[in-house]
């Protein structure tokens, strides 16, 4: 096996290897050039590049291309063409150009866009992304690509990334020259994601509507175990889990994609799959086809894999560590503190770019990661709270008091001894961790905590970027003119500016107390606890400002992704709500009165056969169980009325707030009396799987 993971790695990708294999040495040169320093590319390179991309991907037992492209839907799209044509004596050839591969013409009218195409405008553009390579995916080419209207406004969510890529790379390059690193020509983002899922089996899936039509369960009783014996997190793999881990490496080995890292999570049937880290388009779109290649796996195996940030209650949800960070073009990252964090000239500069940034603009981070289901995980004992805030840890949070303060700080790590004389001693290192920060500093990268499992990472990583960018923007202004025997001591003016202005988001405690929620008020920082607090970010001066000094959205853009980000809220709740109304009114309510009748038609026949025969715990039982189909047939009149008012309300905001305030309050008012009904009916009357057999049944 060993020996077949290098040949198998990468295998269906289009390598930088392939092509230079494949390439004329002059048009591999331009794509280079292209690629690493963002230049045009010609079309008779394109012609060229698309004819060793074919003969590579038939090679390879494509027979189709496509361009894959990330809409605002959140998921790809792809529109599959045949590489065959035509002859006049009835032959084919096959047959890819240039132009095919730079352009592509999908219906722009048919994805969200937020009112920036209507019905009749049809057309829309891909374009092919160089940077990212091309692959092969179920026997077709897949090359990945922006897309824009006719207009030519971003309808995807690659192209604000790639804008936001290059605003900040353009802005740490003149920062690094500043002080004195020239060698410098380009910075990337990196982003590892950390992709958590839950795994069920195919036929429970298939017996929930719930799962079907909304990714989560929307009522369910917890079985007599859960999670709290903490024994499920970092277990023994089961052979089934193993063997489906096993797979997926494969695959995505195959992809290219760089998974490294798999175990149980916290709540039962629950995993997590760590990548390394890779430049964040790339990232990107890598953690778009883990998810794919990860639903296709469990499909093998006769699992259903779910996605959803809250697929059960009363247990862990799922998640998405956004693992980010900076790195020039000659290989040194930037957020990198070395031996003497306290003397990195480099990396203290950095650090307060991203410092100011997440302080600056917490508002639009808070908003990056607002959805439906994400609402359900923040600021529960599982996920970080709302209240965006930085976790440094004891070293470095002492190395900039002490900057500020203007003391000497001296480096207090020690040797790690755990107390037996055969295990080793280690250093430890320059920070613990704190899993319910936000956004934690993790050795030399920031971990991005609050993304929700089932979304794309695209969002998050292009408004930290730009949100990066303008505070580098800053430094450079401040920067500017300064000799360089004298970079050091205005750097060290610069911390202590950063963190008079913006040590209220550093936080290295207990982000789950109410203590915290209290104390993040008097700092003055944002707690929006739901979607519908988070998204007039987007509509803001500050946001608008913001991305348009660096051209990475411009305002109709921007008001286009608040329309969408507020429809798709709405919608995925009145999915919610007519998904619980039907299976109330056609599958629970109709089991509690099979097993009314059942009780009642048991109670007859025993005093049938003797007055004497003892029934007063079933008539209990059935006053029970009749008290509650009553208030469930309340209830679920009330989320029916509720529902049809909130399908009334023109406007967007007010819909949304009233689906929060109202729908959503229905719907935990009428779980809170079905959870504790569904304990009292045996399982074999109910018409779907319960919660034990889905999660322990594995």
């Amino acid at each position: 096996m060993e020996t077949r993971i290098p040949e198998m790695y990468g295998s269906l990708v289009f390598t930088d290897k392939v092509m230079r294999d494949k390439l004329p040495k002059d048009v591999y040169k331009a794509l280079r050039k292209t690629i690493d320093n963002g230049t045009h590319l010609e079309l008779d390179i394109a012609n060229a590049v698309a004819i060793a991309m074919k003969e590579w991907a038939v090679e390879n037992g494509a027979t189709h291309y496509t361009h894959w492209f990330q809409p605002l839907t959140g998921f790809t799209a792809e529109k599959h063409d045949s590489f065959i044509s035509p002859l006049d004596n009835g032959d084919i050839i096959m047959e890819f150009s240039g132009k095919e591969l730079v352009k592509g013409e999908p219906d722009a009218s048919s994805f969200p866009s937020g009112g920036l195409r209507a019905t009749f405008e049809a057309r829309g553009y891909t374009a092919w992304d160089p940077t990212s390579p091309a692959f092969i995916k179920d026997g077709t080419l897949c090359i990945p690509t922006a897309f824009c209207s006719y207009t030519g406004e971003a309808l995807d969510k690659k192209t604000p990334l790639l804008r936001s890529m290059e605003a900040l790379s353009k802005e740490a390059v003149k920062v690094l020259h500043l002080i004195g690193k020239t060698d410098v020509s380009t910075v990337s983002t990196t982003v590892g994601a950390e992709q958590e899922y839950f795994l069920i089996n195919k036929e429970d899936y298939a017996a929930r509507k719930d799962l079907i039509f909304t990714g989560r369960t929307l009522f369910g009783a917890m079985p007599p175990k859960g999670q709290e014996m903490d024994d499920h997190y970092f277990g023994i793999l089961k052979p089934r889990v193993a063997a489906y881990m096993h797979d997926l490496d494969e695959e995505l080995w195959k992809l290219g994609i760089p998974a490294k890292t798999e175990h149980n999570e916290v709540a039962p049937c629950q995993h997590e799959l760590a990548p390394v880290y890779d430049t964040t388009n790339v990232g990107v779109d890598h953690n778009q086809l883990t998810m794919e290649v990860m639903k296709k796996v469990a499909d093998r195996h006769g699992y259903v894999c779910l996605l959803h940030e809250k697929p059960f209650a009363g247990i862990n949800g799922s998640g998405k560590h956004n693992n980010w960070s900076m790195i020039t073009n000659t290989g040194v990252n930037l957020l990198d503190p070395g031996k003497t964090p306290a003397e990195n000239t480099q990396f203290l500069v950095f650090l307060s770019a991203v410092i100011a940034a997440v302080d600056d603009y917490a508002d639009l981070l808070r908003l990056s990661v607002a959805s439906a289901g994400n609402d359900h995980r923040l600021g529960a004992n599982e996920a970080p709270p709302a209240i965006i805030s930085i976790f440094l840890g004891d070293e470095l949070t002492a190395v900039l008091s002490a900057i500020e303060n203007g003391t000497y700080f001296k480096s207090e790590r020690s040797m790690m001894s755990i107390g037996a004389t055969v295990l080793p001693h280690f250093r430890k290192d320059n920070t613990d961790r704190n899993r319910t920060s936000p956004f934690a500093f993790t050795g030399n990268k920031f971990e991005f905590r609050s993304l929700g499992s089932s979304a794309s990472v695209a969002t998050p990583n292009t408004i930290l970027n730009t949100a990066v960018a303008d505070e580098l923007s800053k430094i450079a202004e401040e920067l500017e003119g300064v000799p360089q025997d004298k970079i050091a001591g205005r750097v060290l003016d610069i911390v202590r500016d950063t963190m008079d202005k913006h040590k209220r988001v550093i936080f290295n405690g207990n982000g789950y107390t109410d203590e915290w929620i209290e104390e993040a008020k008097e700092r003055g920082l944002y707690n929006l606890k739901s979607t519908p607090d988070a998204i007039p970010a987007l509509k803001s001066k500050k946001a608008i400002d913001l991305f348009s000094k660096f051209a990475v959205l411009t305002e109709i853009e921007l008001e286009s992704r608040y329309e969408i980000q507020l429809e798709n809220y709405t919608k995925t709740l009145h999915i919610e709500t007519l998904t619980m109304q039907d299976m109330v009114r056609k599958q629970f309510l109709p089991a509690v009165q099979d097993y009314c009748d059942e009780i009642a038609d048991s109670i007859i026949t025993k005093k049938e056969i003797s007055a004497s025969i003892p029934t007063g715990a079933q008539e209990k039982l059935l006053t029970k169980l009749s008290e509650s189909y009553e208030k469930i047939s309340e209830l679920v009149d009330r989320l029916g009325e509720d529902t049809k008012k909130a399908e009334t309300i023109a406007d967007p905001m007010e819909q949304a707030r009233f689906y929060r305030d109202h729908v959503v309050e229905d719907m935990a008012a009428l779980r809170a009396v079905m959870d504790p009904t569904e304990e009292l009916i045996p399982d074999e009357l109910l018409p779907y799987p319960t919660y034990g057999q889905m999660l322990f049944y594995v």
